[in-house]
């Protein structure tokens, strides 16, 4: 699949749900939404990654990536705060 494709799916399946239930919620309740819609749509994801961050050799940080897509053997990072 094409990523502009893809990329359409993406966002189709954050409008639904915007459109859905509007603003207000707790972020964690759109995170659950937008695994739901991405799981019908057939995308594969990888929710709450930890992301090292590092200083040339020392890790200094973990961060937490909130979606992974994955996409042809790469991953595309969607961060939603």
């Amino acid at each position: 699949m094409k990523l502009d494709a893809i990329t359409y799916k993406i966002i189709g399946c954050s409008m639904k749900i915007h459109n859905n239930l509007g603003n207000g919620f707790q972020e964690v309740i759109y995170q659950r939404c937008l695994a739901i819609e991405l799981e019908k749509a057939g995308l594969s994801f990888a929710r709450e990654k930890e992301q090292p961050i590092l200083n040339i050799t020392k890790i200094i940080n973990v961060n937490a990536i909130k979606f992974l897509i994955y996409i042809a053997a790469a991953w595309r990072i969607i961060w939603t705060g």
